[in-house]
């Protein structure tokens, strides 16, 4: 399905990526972590080339992303849902006109732009405010709003970059409940960059551990979070195990 292969990206002196590999079968929802600049989110936008690999190869369903004509380029991003850390959302458009953007720029219809727009708002609880400006919700609201939009095409990959890293805790646990209900009822496959391991053991097919750009372990989240082969891993399960341990014993008054 997706078939990332060796990536290499240098930001002058800096390198961002170092040999990032990576595939992923249809369907399958990721979790990718890692520390702050490992290359998690310059890998993501790789695959939809808002980034510009230096070497590598991505591959979407057999044909190459990176040698994609323009016209081909923008077929596949209209068919990729991409949730950024911050909304990005339009300030002075309405929340349905942000939504049935994608729609618009794809030649539809108003009218089923329109009906689109509403059902994907519905589906992340935001129906109610389709009239009201983006300028006047809470980050939890604009968020909610970016990923319907990233889904009013119901896409085929959706990429998800931190979605939860501008948000106070209770709204991150609240962004993080949606993501994972949408995994299921959509049907895409799904990269999410993210540092919550709760959420990677309860919605992950998959956890991919990054560091220093390139992939340092993977598989399923109960076994790479519990017994962990790389070094980063073993960090991940130590906050794992005090997370739990912490639980415990408050559960028992110590």
């Amino acid at each position: 399905m997706l078939s990332i292969c060796d990536l290499r990206k240098a930001y002058g002196s800096r390198q961002a990526l170092t040999g990032f590999s990576l595939d992923v079968e249809q369907g399958e929802t990721v979790a990718i972590m890692g520390p702050s600049g490992c290359g998690k989110s310059t890998a993501l936008k790789s695959v939809i080339r808002l980034v510009q690999p230096d070497s590598g190869s991505v591959e979407w369903r057999g044909r190459s992303v990176l040698r994609m004509c323009s016209d081909d380029l923008r077929a596949f991003r209209r068919r990729t849902g991409f949730v950024f850390q911050q909304s990005n959302l339009i300030q002075r458009l309405t929340v349905l006109h942000n939504v049935m953007l994608p729609g618009v720029m794809a030649g539809e219809p108003m009218e089923r732009a329109q009906r689109e727009a509403y059902e994907a708002l519905e589906s992340v609880g935001m129906a109610e405010s389709a009239g009201a400006y983006v300028k006047g919700l809470s980050g939890g609201e604009m968020q909610r709003v970016a990923i319907a939009r990233a889904i009013v095409n119901r896409p085929d990959l959706v990429l998800w970059d931190e979605p939860t890293s501008a948000l106070d805790p209770i709204l991150v646990v609240d962004i993080l409940t949606l993501i994972e209900s949408l995994s299921r009822s959509l049907g895409a496959t799904m990269l999410v960059v993210t540092h919550e391991a709760g959420f990677a053991m309860r919605a992950a097919d998959r956890v991919v551990l990054v560091d220093h750009g390139k992939v340092v372990e993977e598989g399923p989240p109960a076994h790479v979070l519990s017994c962990p082969t790389s070094i980063l891993g073993r960090r991940y399960a130590a906050c794992v195990a005090y997370s739990v341990e912490a639980q415990k014993e408050k559960a028992c008054g110590l």
